[in-house]
């Protein structure tokens, strides 16, 4: 069987990544400027990336799918960033930071991966405050702190409910410097749709224009994949509705491994399904957690009552309210980690409990924070979120609980990388949330901004150069070779079997039809005829989209049908993945939870014996089953244990 090598450094955890810098190869500054670097996404991992490789004296080619870099999906990210600071002096350490991550996504992370990504989180802190980000402030001036699920200490840094939109911003004009600079060629409105191998190295892509329609080719030394997750495969997700999972995919079936697909996070607070023709869902950030109490009425008749309209949540007296986190998880309450939250959330809709008319939704409600803080205090924290609520559901949750339920959000799975962040193949690295991660089966909430920035800022500028050393010599390539011919032919051949289809049904209808199947057989609780029955209806939906599916308009143009045709196909072969993983890991941890592994109280039951490992999958083909391999999880430092939030 072939060996996975992680490339984890030797030594003391803590000494792990200084050792690592100690001894790792680097290029000179005259020779950075002989090397080329293609970045694809400008999110916070891909701009950070950018905009620091560009400093360090690297030619950067840095492709968006936007019309700008600020349009990025990290802009959407609301509550927070996590660091160990400690500025509240609660208890907080880089340990403690990097037990919660670990413990977090139920031990089935990397130990050296996410020690780094602790240790380097204060220095992200440090270089936003320096870009400019306004991060939320104490009365005597120092950076305030909030609390955030799966820890008892305040280590989230935020700009009130638009953090994610600050931070790229930062980075955002960082990387503008580089592009006036001349440093970074940036490419807006194109799409990465292959990655190009030379003599078994990344050397470069194939991206598609996409005011033109045209296919164009470009040529680097080295690839960083930044493009995001893939979670946009359940149709209605958190996600903007151009995020996409299509450059990992290529990269996957270009020999790079696609790991741990099966793990996929769904966010507790979420505003509610509202009818058949939505789009996408909206996020209400976790911070919320912090003040707002979630509850549903403890007797079933009030339930049908709310649900009927006949009654208001308002009118349901305290003891007739069960706070449902608060009883079940006493130390942690309404602030245990996202996949324990939603599980819960789903288990009192299940039993009936649940309100809106449709009975999935719970409450998330303020009026003890607003009679304890007082109206102003929580709406300076919160402000613009209860804003954008009342835009969308029309209530005032100043005056009447907030109505949340579970939705698919962020993707812990993606492209395998070692330590290095490189993928299986050499010159082609992953970063931020296009990687597998350092968050195991569930992403502690502010994380994923941490490690994009991490990824971006602080490692890959290091870890690149130590496979860059040894390319100074190789001249730039140009890309009428024939692997970069080859590459855009495969792809012609693909879209113009794609335009002749000329079925009946939408790009849209298939892509809602996928939604429905993920989310009934692959969503928030699995079983293993559940998956089986999924991989055949996978399996037959991918024959009607290659036999039915209609897209109009011509190839060589603008065709937003095109792109999302495109898309949908890689979003069909994910989505089997995701069945095949799911159905391989015979146990519960964070985020996959199938309903065979549980305790006795319903909480996720680990095999640590037999499925302590990083699953890495690998293409063998069109309509072939994957191969898997096995990454162990070797834990040197801490001990396994079965998640408890309750003391």
């Amino acid at each position: 069987m072939t060996q996975i090598n992680s490339k984890i450094p030797q030594g003391p955890l803590a000494d792990k990544w200084t050792n690592y810098k100690d001894h790792q190869k680097l290029v000179n500054p005259a020779n950075k400027r002989r090397l080329d670097i293609i970045v694809v996404g400008t999110g916070l991992a891909g701009a950070s990336a950018a905009a620091s490789l560009a400093e360090l004296g690297f030619n950067v080619l840095n492709f968006c799918i936007q019309d700008s870099p600020r349009r990025a999906h990290s802009i959407a990210a609301q509550g927070g960033i996590n660091a160990a600071k400690n500025y509240q002096n609660d208890g907080d350490s880089v340990y403690r930071l990097f037990y919660d991550t670990i413990k977090g996504g139920d031990y089935r992370a990397r130990e050296a991966n996410v020690y780094r990504l602790a240790e380097v989180s204060n220095s992200i802190i440090d270089q936003c405050v320096a870009q400019g980000v306004p991060f939320a402030r104490e009365y005597g001036g120092l950076l305030d702190n909030r609390s955030f699920g799966g820890a008892q200490v305040s280590r989230t840094f935020y700009a009130r409910g638009q953090t994610g939109q600050q931070l790229l911003l930062g980075a955002y004009s960082a990387l503008s410097r580089q592009i006036g600079l001349g440093k970074v060629k940036l490419y807006k409105r194109y799409e990465m749709v292959d990655v190009v191998k030379v003599d078994g190295k990344a050397r470069g892509i194939i991206a598609r224009n996409l005011i033109t329609g045209k296919l164009e080719r470009f040529s680097a030394h080295a690839v960083v994949v930044a493009s995001g997750g893939y979670v946009n495969t359940f149709f209605l997700s958190t996600n903007a509705m151009g995020s996409n999972g299509s450059a990992a995919w290529q990269c996957y079936k270009k020999g790079a491994y696609f790991a741990n697909p099966c793990y996929v996070q769904i966010h507790p607070t979420c505003i509610p399904v509202h009818g058949e023709f939505q789009s996408k869902l909206t996020l209400m950030s976790e911070s919320l957690r912090n003040d707002g109490r979630i509850w549903v009425p403890k007797k079933k008749e009030d339930a049908e009552a709310i649900r009927a309209g006949k009654l208001k949540p308002t009118q349901l007296k305290e003891e007739d309210r069960d706070y449902y986190l608060e009883r079940r998880y006493p130390a942690f309450g309404n602030l245990v980690p996202r996949d324990v939250a939603s599980r819960a959330a789903k288990e009192r809709c299940d039993a009936g409990f649940g309100v809106n008319n449709t009975g999935l939704a719970v409450y998330l409600d303020f009026a003890e924070a607003i009679g304890r803080l007082g109206k102003n205090v929580v709406e300076a924290r919160y402000g613009n979120l209860f804003q954008m609520y009342e835009k969308i559901v029309d209530e005032n949750p100043y005056e009447t609980p907030m109505m949340i339920f579970p939705a698919l959000h962020y993707a812990m799975g993606g492209l395998w990388v070692d330590y290095e962040l490189q993928t299986s193949v050499p010159g082609l690295f992953a970063i931020g949330e296009a990687n597998f991660s350092d968050h195991g089966a569930n992403r502690l909430g502010a994380s994923a901004l941490m490690q994009g920035l991490a990824d971006g800022y602080f490692v890959l500028p290091y870890t690149i150069q130590n496979y860059l050393a040894d390319q100074i010599q190789v001249p730039r390539f140009s890309t009428d070779l024939p692997e970069f011919a080859k590459a855009e032919k495969d792809i012609n051949d693909r879209t113009t079997r794609l335009m002749n289809i000329k079925g009946k049904c939408s790009v849209d209808s298939i892509h809602k039809e996928l939604g429905h199947i993920m989310w009934e057989h692959v969503g928030m609780a699995r079983d293993a005829e559940g998956l089986k029955e999924a991989i055949k209806l996978l399996k037959d939906l991918k024959k009607e989209f290659w036999t039915n599916v209609r897209i109009p308009g011509e190839a060589v143009d603008q065709n937003n049908e095109l792109e999302k045709a495109l898309r949908l196909a890689d979003f069909i072969e994910i989505g089997e993945l995701m069945a095949h993983d799911a159905l391989d890991r015979k146990e519960s941890c964070g985020g996959h939870f199938r309903t065979e592994y549980q305790t006795p109280e319903g909480e996720a039951l680990r095999d640590d014996a037999d499925f302590s490992y990083v699953s890495c999958w690998e293409y063998q083909g069109e309509d072939k089953d994957p191969v898997m391999l096995k990454e162990p999880l070797d834990y040197e430092f801490i001990v396994r244990q079965q998640r408890n939030y309750k003391n």
